[in-house]
Protein backbone atom coordinates (compact mmCIF):
# COMPACT_ATOMS: atom_id res chain seq x y z
CA UNK A 1 0.00 0.00 0.00
CA UNK A 2 2.60 2.44 0.88
CA UNK A 3 4.88 0.98 -2.24
CA UNK A 4 4.58 4.24 -4.33
CA UNK A 5 5.53 6.60 -1.52
CA UNK A 6 8.16 4.70 0.36
CA UNK A 7 9.84 5.04 -3.10
CA UNK A 8 9.68 8.82 -3.95
CA UNK A 9 10.54 9.27 0.25
CA UNK A 10 13.44 7.03 -0.50
CA UNK A 11 14.48 8.52 -3.75
CA UNK A 12 14.32 12.29 -1.51
CA UNK A 13 16.35 10.99 1.01
CA UNK A 14 19.31 9.64 -1.56
CA UNK A 15 19.92 12.67 -2.70
CA UNK A 16 19.88 14.16 0.27
CA UNK A 17 23.07 11.86 1.19
CA UNK A 18 24.47 12.76 -2.12
CA UNK A 19 25.48 16.21 -0.78
CA UNK A 20 27.46 15.59 2.27
CA UNK A 21 27.10 18.81 4.04
CA UNK A 22 23.56 19.98 3.99
CA UNK A 23 22.12 23.93 3.70
CA UNK A 24 18.89 25.74 5.13
CA UNK A 25 18.03 25.56 1.10
CA UNK A 26 18.83 21.72 0.99
CA UNK A 27 15.89 20.94 3.41
CA UNK A 28 13.76 23.34 2.26
CA UNK A 29 13.42 21.34 -1.31
CA UNK A 30 13.72 17.83 0.36
CA UNK A 31 10.91 19.05 2.71
CA UNK A 32 8.95 20.46 -0.11
CA UNK A 33 8.99 17.15 -1.96
CA UNK A 34 8.35 15.17 0.71
CA UNK A 35 4.84 17.14 1.48
CA UNK A 36 3.97 16.52 -2.32
CA UNK A 37 4.96 12.62 -1.39
CA UNK A 38 2.23 13.08 1.16
CA UNK A 39 -0.34 14.88 -0.76
CA UNK A 40 -0.25 12.35 -3.73
CA UNK A 41 -0.03 9.38 -0.80
CA UNK A 42 -3.27 11.08 0.20
CA UNK A 43 -2.23 11.96 3.73
CA UNK A 44 -4.78 14.92 4.84
CA UNK A 45 -3.57 18.36 4.18
CA UNK A 46 -3.95 19.43 7.46
CA UNK A 47 -1.70 16.43 8.78
CA UNK A 48 0.71 16.74 5.63
CA UNK A 49 0.86 20.50 6.49
CA UNK A 50 1.74 19.93 10.78
CA UNK A 51 4.01 17.36 9.94
CA UNK A 52 6.31 18.82 7.43
CA UNK A 53 6.71 21.79 9.95
CA UNK A 54 7.79 19.59 12.34
CA UNK A 55 10.53 17.99 10.69
CA UNK A 56 11.80 21.12 8.88
CA UNK A 57 12.01 22.75 12.48
CA UNK A 58 14.03 19.99 13.78
CA UNK A 59 16.30 20.09 10.45
CA UNK A 60 17.57 22.94 10.02
CA UNK A 61 19.01 22.78 14.20
CA UNK A 62 22.54 22.14 14.77
CA UNK A 63 21.96 18.36 15.41
CA UNK A 64 21.62 18.04 11.72
CA UNK A 65 23.71 20.62 10.20
CA UNK A 66 26.91 19.98 12.57
CA UNK A 67 26.31 16.11 11.82
CA UNK A 68 28.86 14.13 9.91
CA UNK A 69 25.85 12.56 8.52
CA UNK A 70 23.52 14.99 8.26
CA UNK A 71 21.19 13.06 5.66
CA UNK A 72 20.84 10.06 8.14
CA UNK A 73 19.90 12.63 10.78
CA UNK A 74 16.98 13.85 8.38
CA UNK A 75 15.71 10.44 7.88
CA UNK A 76 16.30 9.51 11.19
CA UNK A 77 13.97 12.84 12.34
CA UNK A 78 11.51 12.21 9.76
CA UNK A 79 10.86 8.30 11.10
CA UNK A 80 10.35 9.42 14.59
CA UNK A 81 7.78 11.97 13.19
CA UNK A 82 5.98 9.37 11.32
CA UNK A 83 5.90 7.19 14.82
CA UNK A 84 4.46 10.24 16.41
CA UNK A 85 1.84 10.71 13.78
CA UNK A 86 0.68 7.13 13.71
CA UNK A 87 0.31 7.21 17.52
CA UNK A 88 1.39 4.61 20.19
CA UNK A 89 0.32 1.09 19.75
CA UNK A 90 -2.85 0.58 21.70
CA UNK A 91 -3.41 -3.00 22.55
CA UNK A 92 -7.26 -4.75 23.22
CA UNK A 93 -8.56 -3.46 26.54
CA UNK A 94 -8.72 -6.84 28.73
CA UNK A 95 -8.98 -5.41 32.17
CA UNK A 96 -11.71 -6.27 34.86
CA UNK A 97 -13.75 -9.30 34.90
CA UNK A 98 -14.15 -11.78 31.65
CA UNK A 99 -16.13 -12.15 29.46
CA UNK A 100 -14.60 -8.95 27.20
CA UNK A 101 -16.92 -7.67 24.69
CA UNK A 102 -15.41 -6.52 21.20
CA UNK A 103 -18.07 -4.47 19.05
CA UNK A 104 -17.04 -4.27 15.53
CA UNK A 105 -18.53 -2.19 13.46
CA UNK A 106 -18.28 -0.19 10.03
CA UNK A 107 -19.69 0.34 6.72
CA UNK A 108 -21.36 -2.56 4.43
CA UNK A 109 -18.51 -4.34 2.42
CA UNK A 110 -15.51 -3.17 5.02
CA UNK A 111 -14.94 -6.57 5.55
CA UNK A 112 -15.96 -6.87 9.45
CA UNK A 113 -17.70 -10.70 9.32
CA UNK A 114 -14.00 -11.87 8.30
CA UNK A 115 -12.15 -9.69 10.63
CA UNK A 116 -14.32 -10.74 13.06
CA UNK A 117 -12.99 -14.65 12.46
CA UNK A 118 -9.52 -13.33 12.08
CA UNK A 119 -9.73 -11.64 15.62
CA UNK A 120 -11.36 -14.54 17.03
CA UNK A 121 -8.21 -16.75 15.92
CA UNK A 122 -5.47 -14.31 17.01
CA UNK A 123 -6.99 -14.32 20.97
CA UNK A 124 -7.84 -17.94 20.71
CA UNK A 125 -3.54 -18.50 19.52
CA UNK A 126 -3.33 -16.09 22.74
CA UNK A 127 -5.14 -18.51 25.30
CA UNK A 128 -8.41 -17.20 25.32
CA UNK A 129 -11.43 -18.69 24.45
CA UNK A 130 -13.77 -16.48 22.23
CA UNK A 131 -17.44 -17.01 21.25
CA UNK A 132 -18.41 -14.91 17.42
CA UNK A 133 -21.41 -13.30 17.73
CA UNK A 134 -23.94 -13.19 14.61
CA UNK A 135 -25.63 -9.57 15.01
CA UNK A 136 -26.03 -8.55 11.74
CA UNK A 137 -29.83 -9.62 11.15
CA UNK A 138 -30.32 -7.73 8.11
CA UNK A 139 -28.18 -10.05 5.67
CA UNK A 140 -28.60 -13.82 6.22
CA UNK A 141 -25.27 -14.66 4.22
CA UNK A 142 -23.87 -13.05 7.07
CA UNK A 143 -25.04 -15.25 9.75
CA UNK A 144 -24.09 -18.23 7.09
CA UNK A 145 -20.62 -16.75 6.39
CA UNK A 146 -19.64 -16.08 10.15
CA UNK A 147 -20.68 -19.74 10.98
CA UNK A 148 -18.74 -21.03 8.49
CA UNK A 149 -15.88 -18.84 8.85
CA UNK A 150 -16.48 -20.19 13.09
CA UNK A 151 -16.07 -24.13 11.79
CA UNK A 152 -12.57 -23.21 10.18
CA UNK A 153 -10.57 -22.14 13.06
CA UNK A 154 -12.98 -24.18 15.38
CA UNK A 155 -14.59 -21.60 17.12
CA UNK A 156 -18.31 -21.63 18.23
CA UNK A 157 -21.23 -19.16 16.80
CA UNK A 158 -24.16 -17.71 18.74
CA UNK A 159 -26.71 -16.62 16.17
CA UNK A 160 -30.76 -16.69 16.33
CA UNK A 161 -31.29 -16.24 12.66
CA UNK A 162 -32.89 -12.29 11.11
CA UNK A 163 -36.02 -12.36 13.43
CA UNK A 164 -34.35 -11.08 16.61
CA UNK A 165 -33.63 -7.88 17.49
CA UNK A 166 -29.76 -7.34 17.53
CA UNK A 167 -29.72 -6.27 21.04
CA UNK A 168 -31.92 -9.06 22.30
CA UNK A 169 -29.16 -11.76 20.49
CA UNK A 170 -26.23 -10.16 21.69
CA UNK A 171 -28.12 -9.85 25.55
CA UNK A 172 -28.59 -13.95 25.26
CA UNK A 173 -25.11 -14.74 23.91
CA UNK A 174 -23.10 -12.53 26.66
CA UNK A 175 -25.34 -14.74 29.06
CA UNK A 176 -24.49 -17.47 27.15
CA UNK A 177 -20.97 -16.60 27.69
CA UNK A 178 -21.02 -16.14 31.08
CA UNK A 179 -22.49 -19.73 31.83
CA UNK A 180 -19.93 -21.22 29.66
CA UNK A 181 -17.10 -19.35 30.51
CA UNK A 182 -16.03 -17.52 27.76
CA UNK A 183 -13.23 -15.27 27.99
CA UNK A 184 -14.23 -12.93 24.67
CA UNK A 185 -17.28 -12.13 22.89
CA UNK A 186 -16.89 -10.50 19.47
CA UNK A 187 -20.38 -8.63 17.89
CA UNK A 188 -20.15 -8.95 14.35
CA UNK A 189 -22.80 -6.01 13.83
CA UNK A 190 -24.70 -5.37 10.59
CA UNK A 191 -22.54 -3.00 7.49
CA UNK A 192 -24.44 0.11 7.94
CA UNK A 193 -23.95 4.03 6.63
CA UNK A 194 -22.63 6.48 9.61
CA UNK A 195 -25.64 9.00 8.15
CA UNK A 196 -28.35 5.79 8.64
CA UNK A 197 -30.10 7.13 11.70
CA UNK A 198 -32.26 4.43 12.46
CA UNK A 199 -28.92 1.62 11.97
CA UNK A 200 -27.10 3.69 14.52
CA UNK A 201 -29.76 3.70 17.08
CA UNK A 202 -29.20 0.19 16.55
CA UNK A 203 -25.59 0.48 17.38
CA UNK A 204 -26.49 2.54 20.13
CA UNK A 205 -28.90 -0.02 21.79
CA UNK A 206 -26.12 -3.01 21.46
CA UNK A 207 -23.50 -0.77 23.17
CA UNK A 208 -26.19 -0.55 26.01
CA UNK A 209 -26.58 -4.38 26.44
CA UNK A 210 -23.07 -5.81 26.25
CA UNK A 211 -21.09 -2.24 27.38
CA UNK A 212 -18.23 -3.08 25.58
CA UNK A 213 -14.66 -3.26 26.32
CA UNK A 214 -13.84 -2.23 23.07
CA UNK A 215 -15.76 -0.71 19.93
CA UNK A 216 -13.48 -1.17 16.77
CA UNK A 217 -14.62 0.43 13.36
CA UNK A 218 -13.73 -1.88 10.55
CA UNK A 219 -12.54 0.38 7.14
CA UNK A 220 -11.69 -0.33 3.85
CA UNK A 221 -8.15 1.00 3.47
CA UNK A 222 -8.86 1.22 -0.33
CA UNK A 223 -11.56 4.10 0.76
CA UNK A 224 -8.57 6.65 1.18
CA UNK A 225 -9.36 9.75 2.99
CA UNK A 226 -12.86 8.56 3.22
CA UNK A 227 -11.82 6.32 5.94
CA UNK A 228 -11.45 9.27 8.54
CA UNK A 229 -15.27 10.77 7.48
CA UNK A 230 -16.43 7.21 8.34
CA UNK A 231 -14.30 7.10 11.58
CA UNK A 232 -15.67 10.61 12.36
CA UNK A 233 -19.22 9.48 11.80
CA UNK A 234 -18.78 6.53 13.93
CA UNK A 235 -17.41 8.09 16.93
CA UNK A 236 -19.57 10.59 17.34
CA UNK A 237 -22.39 8.11 17.76
CA UNK A 238 -20.70 5.18 19.32
CA UNK A 239 -17.51 6.64 20.93
CA UNK A 240 -14.88 3.81 18.89
CA UNK A 241 -11.51 2.69 21.26
CA UNK A 242 -10.13 1.80 18.36
CA UNK A 243 -9.53 1.64 14.19
CA UNK A 244 -8.60 -2.14 12.14
CA UNK A 245 -7.91 -1.28 8.84
CA UNK A 246 -8.56 -3.80 6.33
CA UNK A 247 -6.61 -4.24 3.02
CA UNK A 248 -3.46 -2.48 3.17
CA UNK A 249 -1.89 -5.46 0.97
CA UNK A 250 -4.28 -3.88 -2.00
CA UNK A 251 -2.76 -0.85 -4.09
CA UNK A 252 -4.42 2.05 -2.18
CA UNK A 253 -2.23 5.11 -1.09
CA UNK A 254 -2.10 4.58 2.20
CA UNK A 255 -2.86 7.84 3.43
CA UNK A 256 -5.73 7.17 5.71
CA UNK A 257 -3.38 5.35 8.18
CA UNK A 258 -0.88 7.99 8.02
CA UNK A 259 -4.32 10.76 8.34
CA UNK A 260 -6.73 9.24 10.66
CA UNK A 261 -5.04 9.18 13.96
CA UNK A 262 -4.17 12.01 13.94
CA UNK A 263 -7.90 13.77 12.77
CA UNK A 264 -9.70 11.34 14.67
CA UNK A 265 -7.75 10.81 18.25
CA UNK A 266 -8.70 7.25 17.50
CA UNK A 267 -5.80 4.87 17.17
CA UNK A 268 -5.59 2.08 14.85
CA UNK A 269 -5.17 -1.59 16.67
CA UNK A 270 -5.16 -3.88 13.97
CA UNK A 271 -4.01 -4.42 10.06
CA UNK A 272 -5.52 -6.74 8.08
CA UNK A 273 -2.42 -8.33 5.57
CA UNK A 274 -3.95 -10.35 3.43
CA UNK A 275 -7.28 -12.90 2.49
CA UNK A 276 -5.86 -15.66 5.16
CA UNK A 277 -7.36 -15.97 8.74
CA UNK A 278 -4.25 -15.47 9.36
CA UNK A 279 -3.26 -12.71 8.31
CA UNK A 280 -4.20 -9.94 11.02
CA UNK A 281 -0.70 -8.45 12.90
CA UNK A 282 -1.11 -5.76 15.66
CA UNK A 283 -0.84 -1.92 14.48
CA UNK A 284 3.03 -1.35 15.31
CA UNK A 285 3.61 2.52 14.24
CA UNK A 286 7.58 1.85 14.67
CA UNK A 287 7.48 -0.97 12.60
CA UNK A 288 5.12 0.49 9.82
CA UNK A 289 7.33 3.52 9.90
CA UNK A 290 10.64 1.39 8.86
CA UNK A 291 8.71 0.16 6.30
CA UNK A 292 7.25 3.09 4.57
CA UNK A 293 11.33 4.51 4.93
CA UNK A 294 12.92 1.59 3.49
CA UNK A 295 14.37 0.12 6.87
CA UNK A 296 12.78 -3.27 6.79
CA UNK A 297 10.75 -4.59 9.54
CA UNK A 298 13.01 -7.65 11.29
CA UNK A 299 10.61 -8.19 13.83
CA UNK A 300 7.46 -8.58 11.85
CA UNK A 301 9.45 -11.28 10.13
CA UNK A 302 10.79 -12.95 13.18
CA UNK A 303 7.37 -12.97 14.54
CA UNK A 304 5.62 -14.45 11.66
CA UNK A 305 8.41 -17.16 11.64
CA UNK A 306 8.02 -18.03 15.03
CA UNK A 307 4.47 -18.31 14.61
CA UNK A 308 5.02 -20.81 11.77
CA UNK A 309 7.37 -23.02 13.11
CA UNK A 310 7.69 -25.08 16.17
CA UNK A 311 10.46 -24.67 18.60
CA UNK A 312 11.22 -28.50 18.41
CA UNK A 313 11.69 -27.75 14.18
CA UNK A 314 13.78 -24.32 14.87
CA UNK A 315 15.86 -25.79 17.78
CA UNK A 316 16.85 -29.30 15.57
CA UNK A 317 17.37 -26.82 12.79
CA UNK A 318 19.88 -24.45 14.27
CA UNK A 319 21.47 -27.70 16.28
CA UNK A 320 22.46 -28.73 12.33
CA UNK A 321 23.49 -25.21 11.45
CA UNK A 322 25.73 -24.60 13.83
CA UNK A 323 27.00 -28.34 13.71
CA UNK A 324 27.51 -27.92 9.84
CA UNK A 325 25.23 -30.47 8.70
CA UNK A 326 22.70 -28.38 6.62
CA UNK A 327 21.84 -30.84 3.58
CA UNK A 328 19.08 -30.59 0.48
CA UNK A 329 16.33 -31.92 2.80
CA UNK A 330 16.97 -29.46 5.72
CA UNK A 331 16.75 -26.90 2.98
CA UNK A 332 13.40 -28.99 1.64
CA UNK A 333 12.25 -28.43 4.81
CA UNK A 334 13.34 -24.69 5.75
CA UNK A 335 11.63 -23.90 1.59
CA UNK A 336 8.06 -25.44 3.04
CA UNK A 337 8.59 -23.30 5.95
CA UNK A 338 9.47 -20.27 4.26
CA UNK A 339 6.36 -20.72 1.81
CA UNK A 340 4.03 -20.65 4.65
CA UNK A 341 5.40 -17.18 5.69
CA UNK A 342 3.55 -15.18 2.19
CA UNK A 343 4.95 -13.93 -1.20
CA UNK A 344 8.23 -13.90 -1.20
CA UNK A 345 8.52 -9.93 -2.32
CA UNK A 346 6.87 -8.93 1.00
CA UNK A 347 9.42 -10.85 3.19
CA UNK A 348 12.43 -9.24 1.66
CA UNK A 349 11.04 -6.13 2.04
CA UNK A 350 11.13 -6.63 5.49
CA UNK A 351 14.70 -6.82 5.36
CA UNK A 352 16.52 -3.79 5.68
CA UNK A 353 17.96 -2.75 2.41
CA UNK A 354 16.27 -5.38 0.28
CA UNK A 355 13.58 -3.19 -0.80
CA UNK A 356 14.35 -2.45 -4.01
CA UNK A 357 15.44 -5.93 -4.59
CA UNK A 358 11.66 -7.23 -3.36
CA UNK A 359 10.39 -4.48 -6.03
CA UNK A 360 12.11 -6.45 -8.99
CA UNK A 361 10.43 -9.90 -8.43
CA UNK A 362 7.67 -11.17 -10.11
CA UNK A 363 5.66 -13.01 -7.44
CA UNK A 364 4.30 -15.63 -10.14
CA UNK A 365 7.77 -16.46 -11.84
CA UNK A 366 9.07 -17.03 -7.96
CA UNK A 367 6.04 -19.25 -7.42
CA UNK A 368 7.05 -21.24 -10.13
CA UNK A 369 10.30 -21.38 -9.50
CA UNK A 370 9.68 -22.45 -5.91
CA UNK A 371 7.50 -25.64 -6.88
CA UNK A 372 10.15 -26.16 -9.62
CA UNK A 373 12.87 -26.44 -6.73
CA UNK A 374 10.62 -28.62 -4.44
CA UNK A 375 10.32 -30.34 -7.58
CA UNK A 376 13.56 -31.25 -7.84
CA UNK A 377 14.50 -31.90 -4.21
CA UNK A 378 11.74 -34.05 -3.96
CA UNK A 379 12.63 -36.29 -6.85
CA UNK A 380 15.94 -37.36 -5.17
CA UNK A 381 16.06 -40.05 -2.35
CA UNK A 382 16.90 -39.02 0.30
CA UNK A 383 20.69 -40.20 0.00
CA UNK A 384 21.02 -37.98 -2.39
CA UNK A 385 19.41 -35.02 -0.36
CA UNK A 386 21.76 -36.05 2.76
CA UNK A 387 24.64 -36.45 0.48
CA UNK A 388 24.57 -34.07 -2.64
CA UNK A 389 28.01 -35.07 -3.59
CA UNK A 390 26.79 -38.38 -4.95
CA UNK A 391 24.48 -36.35 -7.41
CA UNK A 392 26.74 -37.40 -10.45
CA UNK A 393 25.51 -36.19 -14.11
CA UNK A 394 23.09 -39.80 -14.56
CA UNK A 395 22.01 -39.28 -11.55
CA UNK A 396 21.10 -35.24 -11.92
CA UNK A 397 19.45 -37.09 -15.61
CA UNK A 398 17.24 -38.95 -13.43
CA UNK A 399 16.24 -35.76 -11.01
CA UNK A 400 15.58 -33.97 -13.98
CA UNK A 401 13.41 -36.45 -15.80
CA UNK A 402 11.18 -36.82 -12.87
CA UNK A 403 10.50 -33.34 -11.86
CA UNK A 404 9.58 -32.00 -15.51
CA UNK A 405 13.06 -29.92 -15.44
CA UNK A 406 15.95 -29.68 -17.93
CA UNK A 407 19.16 -30.97 -16.33
CA UNK A 408 20.53 -27.52 -15.93
CA UNK A 409 17.99 -26.33 -13.87
CA UNK A 410 19.40 -29.05 -11.61
CA UNK A 411 22.77 -27.92 -12.16
CA UNK A 412 21.50 -24.20 -11.24
CA UNK A 413 19.85 -25.08 -8.13
CA UNK A 414 22.88 -27.18 -7.16
CA UNK A 415 25.46 -24.22 -7.33
CA UNK A 416 22.78 -22.08 -5.91
CA UNK A 417 22.45 -24.78 -2.65
CA UNK A 418 26.36 -24.77 -2.46
CA UNK A 419 26.93 -20.42 -3.08
CA UNK A 420 24.34 -20.14 0.29
CA UNK A 421 26.27 -22.97 2.34
CA UNK A 422 29.65 -20.81 1.61
CA UNK A 423 27.76 -18.00 2.76
CA UNK A 424 26.47 -19.38 5.75
CA UNK A 425 30.04 -20.42 6.87
CA UNK A 426 31.23 -17.26 5.51
CA UNK A 427 28.72 -15.85 8.12
CA UNK A 428 29.58 -17.95 11.18
CA UNK A 429 26.23 -19.36 10.89
CA UNK A 430 27.73 -22.93 10.03
CA UNK A 431 30.35 -24.87 11.57
CA UNK A 432 29.26 -23.68 15.41
CA UNK A 433 31.42 -20.44 14.79
CA UNK A 434 28.44 -18.06 15.42
CA UNK A 435 27.33 -18.33 19.54
CA UNK A 436 24.39 -15.83 18.47
CA UNK A 437 21.09 -17.96 19.09
CA UNK A 438 17.55 -17.39 17.43
CA UNK A 439 14.87 -19.59 16.31
CA UNK A 440 14.57 -20.26 12.53
CA UNK A 441 18.58 -20.04 12.04
CA UNK A 442 19.68 -19.42 8.45
CA UNK A 443 16.67 -17.48 7.46
CA UNK A 444 18.10 -14.99 6.36
CA UNK A 445 20.43 -17.00 3.96
CA UNK A 446 17.58 -18.91 2.76
CA UNK A 447 16.07 -15.60 1.67
CA UNK A 448 19.01 -14.08 0.22
CA UNK A 449 18.98 -17.31 -2.26
CA UNK A 450 15.07 -17.37 -2.66
CA UNK A 451 15.63 -14.10 -3.60
CA UNK A 452 18.13 -15.54 -6.74
CA UNK A 453 15.98 -17.79 -7.29
CA UNK A 454 13.55 -15.33 -8.19
CA UNK A 455 15.45 -13.34 -10.50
Amino acid sequence: MFESLSDKLQSIFERLGSKGKLTENDVNVAMREVRMALLEADVNFKVVKDFVERVKLRAVGAEVMDSLTPAQMVVKIVNEELVELLGKPAPLNTSGQPPHVIMLVGLQGAGKTTMAAKLALRLKKAGQRPLLVAADIYRPAAIKQLELLGKQVDIPVHSEGTGVAASSITKNALRMAREKAYTVVILDTAGRLQIDDVMMQELEQVRMVTRPADILLVVDAMTGQEAVNVAEGFNKRVPLTGLIMTKIDGDARGGAALSIRQVTGVPIKFLGTGEKLADLEPFAPDRLAGRILGMGDVLSLIERAQEHMSEDTALAMEKRLTEGQFDLEDFLEQLKQVKKLGPLGDLLGMIPGMGKMAKDIDPRETEKTLKQTEAIISSMTIAERRSPDLLNASRRRRIAAGSGVEVQDVNQLMKQFRDMQKMMKQMGIMGGKSKKKGRGGGLGGMMDMFRGMGN
